[in-house]
């Protein structure tokens, strides 16, 4: 309901003679987002922060209006507005189920009039809300013998969510065994058709019930919402089972001194049904022949007559117990008592063999015997002469358990005994030399229980059931390089536990590894050849077998490990004494020794200078053997400042030294030539001034450009001669025109006249072209001095004259090795003078 102040504002302003009139509110109705707020409503589930709605309305005036929103004192603010446009936010948390609907005030204003208007926001439901069970904890009571199908409770849980999300199913969690079933609108409980309750069995039963509410939309999502509770349900015992006797069979006896009343036996019976158990009343159906009775109360069998007069030594009683309930006699069971009639026991059980009573039995076997073989070397035979249960015993073996067991176990009068072997790899003659075991004979039913005892005494023999074995899996020994020959490596050991020859032990190796090696039979001390010489430069490890082996071939194995330690036998070794190395100002030179020596380290090598003339013009890396020139000395100059020598060659005393211990040293006498990186003119040359400690490097690069230029020019001869030979197969008459190139003045190039030859005349056809010949060089232009011939094929373009005047600049330049370069031009111009002439045939 919106209550309206904007006529009171007219009518104020009317009687004021002004016409300034109240701001008013859009009514939109139900289902709009924007007007006053009227007839609203908003899902519970909507996100504080959200924009919900807006509020709208103008000013008759067109001023401006401001909005506004209050609530009740005491109530939560669940909305703010932005005062210009009337955007309504939601600030609060809403719960339906707490609160359904807010009232609010919401204000507009122009200034000076203000409406006030009294609105309701309806809160719609979410399905946020759980099933709850009502009346927990859920426990029901139900009698054993309820009927199968019954309904035996009515589950209850609400949901306080409107529409499906409020209505509520049921059902239960499935299990293998379950007894009972749910029906799911109403939720009763009931007993499954088919099946029955039984206090003695299960007791009580624990169902798990799950309630599940119809499912709706929260945020935005369809979400179903569930709740689980247990049930309870104790079974009640009822009077449905009979009585029960204890501690069955029953057997009694009657002795010769017996008297009337004496008693023979007390039988027991409780009420099947625990709960609630009835009394018992016993009596003696049959087979007493009026000489026993039994107390009705305690079940008491006694005897009524003197033994004397009794006819039958086994007398078999039908003894019943009845439950007393309210209509006196309901259920009852019924049960045999057999009465034995016995003599006195006065006599012990007694062993014998053949010579009579004996307690002790002794007798002599190999070990490990087969499982389940008969001692057969011991005869004994039990015996007690009391009759009935009196002369009933049982026979016990005691020592080392389960060795031996004895058959039978139980005797009546007499029995041969019997000793058989259960466990063969106890009875071990490197345990045991001998087993001793006590037989003992218990009489069973008596109140004397009288017993015997025997000793039994088994004396083991020997076999060779074992093998040798080592004390260890592998040897791991260590023995020096320049150990003499016949030197200890290791003792190796292997114990048998049999007795006499079985238990000696002989040593061998073998392997591909054992050559070097030899070990005593007896001792297992395994050491070198006499003739063997160990060296760890040619071979640092061997590895072989070692057997041992008893007198009847039973072995084992191990293997063992050597390892030959490195000494310190080998110096440093340069590859020649005197060495000679050439030295760019800048860059180092480097020199090498080798050590022989296995390992680190006595392979490891320093180096050092020993001696230079002055000595502060070099510095060596010690580890890399790299000598360099010291910082300070760039350039030539400063070298022939130092020494007086101005040719730049230097010879320095270099030490390597091991690191072994004790350390050996080898110096040689290094001749370094200095030269400066400028010195050298073009790439060849530059190659070669490296390649000067290294002539072969420089030779194998000669030879191989001669390789390919060979190569080259066979191909392309053959070409050629295919080429001319398939030209005369086709016109006999051939005409053949070489030309100078006009300004070809490049090195590396040929030069031919202009010349035309007539090989043939094109009319006549008998006419033979005759044979090419080269054409004859021409001589050099008048421009260009005389040269030698070039060095480099002729299919070389004509920009690489610079490389021809390169290689005769350094011919005049830094040093280079003259002779070398002039074998170079001469054989490179003798195979390019052979391709040229294969060129022209």
């Amino acid at each position: 309901m919106c209550i309206s102040l904007s006529f009171y504002a007219a009518k104020y302003l009317s009687f004021s003679g002004q016409s300034d009139f109240a701001p008013y509110f859009y009514d939109n109705g139900a289902g709009s987002s924007n007007g006053n707020l009227g007839l609203f409503s908003i899902s519970e589930d909507t996100s504080v922060g959200t924009h919900v709605y807006t509020l709208s309305g103008s000013d008759p005036e067109g001023e401006p209006v401001t909005y506004g929103m209050t609530f009740d004192k005491g109530s939560k603010d669940y909305f703010s507005v932005e005062p210009k446009s009337g955007n309504v936010t939601l600030i609060q948390t809403l719960d339906r189920e707490v609160q359904d609907e807010i009232v609010a005030f919401v204000t507009i204003t122009d200034g000076r009039n203000k409406v006030v208007e009294n609105v309701r926001v309806f809160i719609t439901d979410a399905n946020d809300e759980k099933p709850e069970f009502l009346n927990l904890p859920l426990v029901v009571d139900v009698p054993e013998d309820t009927a199968s199908g019954s309904s035996i409770y009515r589950v209850q849980a609400v949901d306080r969510d409107l529409g499906s999300g409020g209505s509520v199913t049921y059902s239960l969690q499935s299990t293998p065994s379950t007894k009972f079933t749910i029906d799911g609108h109403s939720g009763a409980l009931r007993i499954r058709s088919g099946e029955s309750l039984d206090y003695e069995v299960s007791r009580t039963h624990f169902v798990t019930v799950v309630a599940k509410d119809g499912g709706g939309k929260y945020h935005g999502k369809y979400q179903v919402m569930t709740s689980t509770a247990i049930i309870t349900i104790n079974v009640l015992d009822t009077q449905d089972s009979p009585p029960v006797f204890v501690a069955t069979p029953y057997f009694g006896f009657v002795y010769e001194v017996s008297v009337p009343g004496s008693e023979i036996f007390t039988v027991s019976a409780k009420d099947g049904d625990q709960n609630n158990p009835n009394t018992m009343h016993y009596s003696i159906l049959s087979g007493s022949d009026g000489f026993f009775s039994i107390n009705s109360t305690s079940g008491c069998i006694s005897l009524t007559s003197f033994p004397v007069q009794l006819r039958n030594e086994l007398y078999e009683l039908q003894v019943k117990a009845a439950e007393v309930g309210a209509d006196r006699f309901s259920d009852y069971s019924v049960t045999t008592v057999t009465v034995r009639v016995v003599d006195l026991n006065n006599h012990p059980p007694t062993f014998y063999d053949e010579n009579g009573p004996q307690n002790r039995f002794e007798l002599s076997m190999y070990e490990h015997p087969p499982e389940g073989e008969i001692l057969r070397g011991l005869k004994i035979t039990v015996n007690d002469s009391d009759q009935g249960a009196n002369a009933k015993f049982r026979l016990l073996l005691v020592g080392p358990s389960r060795v031996l067991r004895v058959v039978p176990q139980t005797v009546l009068n007499e029995a041969q005994v019997t000793i058989i072997v259960e466990n063969s790899s106890a009875i071990d003659y490197e345990k045991y030399q001998f087993l001793t075991f006590k037989l003992l004979a218990v009489e069973i039913d008596t109140p004397e229980r009288f017993s015997a005892t025997a000793e039994i005494v088994i004396n083991l023999l020997d076999t060779n059931d074992n093998i040798p074995k080592f004390s260890s899996e592998f040897y791991i020994a260590r023995i020096p390089e320049n150990s003499p020959g016949g030197s200890n490596l290791v003792s190796v050991t292997a114990t048998d536990p049999d007795s006499g020859l079985w238990g000696e032990v002989k040593y061998s190796i073998y392997g591909s590894g054992a050559d070097l090696f030899l070990i005593h039979a007896t001792s297992g001390i395994i050491y070198t050849q006499p003739w063997a010489s160990l060296d760890a430069e040619v071979k640092s490890k061997y590895n072989f077998y070692v057997k041992a082996e008893d007198t009847e071939g039973k072995y084992s194995l191990a293997e063992v490990f050597v390892t030959v330690l490195d000494q310190n036998d080998h110096p440093p070794e340069f590859n020649q004494n005197y060495l000679e190395k050439t030295m760019i100002i800048g860059a180092p030179v480097k020199i090498e020794a080798v050590d022989e020596d296995a390992e680190e380290p006595n392979n490891l090598i320093e180096y050092s200078i020993m001696k230079a003339d002055p000595d502060n013009i070099f510095d060596i890396n010690t580890s890399t053997g790299e000598i360099k020139l010291k910082p300070y000395i760039k350039s030539m100059e400063i070298v022939q400042n130092i020494t007086k020598q101005k040719d730049g060659r230097w010879s320095v005393v270099v030490q390597a030294r091991d690191r072994g211990s004790p350390s050996f040293s080898t110096t040689a006498v290094v001749k370094i030539d200095i030269t400066e990186a400028n010195g050298l003119k073009g790439p060849m040359a530059a190659f070669l001034m490296q390649s000067r400690d290294n002539p072969m490097k420089a030779l194998g690069l000669a030879v191989s450009i001669i390789t390919v230029i060979v190569l080259v020019t066979v191909m392309i001869s053959t070409i050629m001669y295919f080429r001319n030979t398939k030209s005369n197969r086709i016109t006999p008459a051939r005409r053949i025109i070489r030309r100078r190139p006009k300004d070809d003045l490049s090195f590396g190039k040929f030069f031919t006249d202009d010349e035309t030859r007539d090989n043939t005349n094109h009319s006549s056809p008998r006419a033979k072209p005759p044979a090419p010949s080269a054409p004859v060089l021409p001589p050099p232009p008048p421009s260009e001095r005389l040269r030698s011939v070039p060095t480099v094929s002729g299919s070389l373009a004509s920009r690489n004259t610079s490389r021809s005047s390169s290689w005769r600049t350094s011919k005049n330049g830094s040093g280079i090795s003259s002779a070398l370069v002039s074998e170079l031009k001469m054989r490179i111009e003798q195979k390019i003078n052979e391709a040229n002439q294969g060129y022209y045939y």
